[in-house]
């Protein structure tokens, strides 16, 4: 393992005020699509918000970011492999439909 150093308390508190924001913007994407229908595109920026603050609290809470490139491949090839399996079981159950022109 290289030699790092763990975060400071104020970043701690930094990357809190961002997963606040991020949460809040779903939030609002929740009032924006239910006035707006936005539909498929409104699910799309939900699973990319959702993602991003995963990645931020698996990276600088659990401190994956500090372990080895092992970890983090093994740990991020679990994560798609759910990913997959989560979108698969989706399409099936029919909450994943793609919606032609009619």
């Amino acid at each position: 393992m290289s030699d790092h150093t763990h975060p400071t308390p104020a970043q701690y508190w930094k990357i809190a005020v961002v997963l606040a924001v991020l949460t809040a913007i779903e939030v609002g994407m929740y009032y924006i699509d239910r006035e707006l229908g936005l539909g498929a595109f409104n699910a799309a920026i939900l699973l990319v918000l959702a993602l991003t603050k995963f990645i931020i609290v698996v990276g600088w809470y659990m401190h994956l970011r500090f372990e080895s490139p092992f970890l983090n491949r093994f740990f991020t090839g679990g994560f798609i492999l759910a990913l997959s399996l989560y979108a698969i079981i989706l399409g099936l159950l029919g909450v994943l439909v793609i919606r032609g022109g009619g």
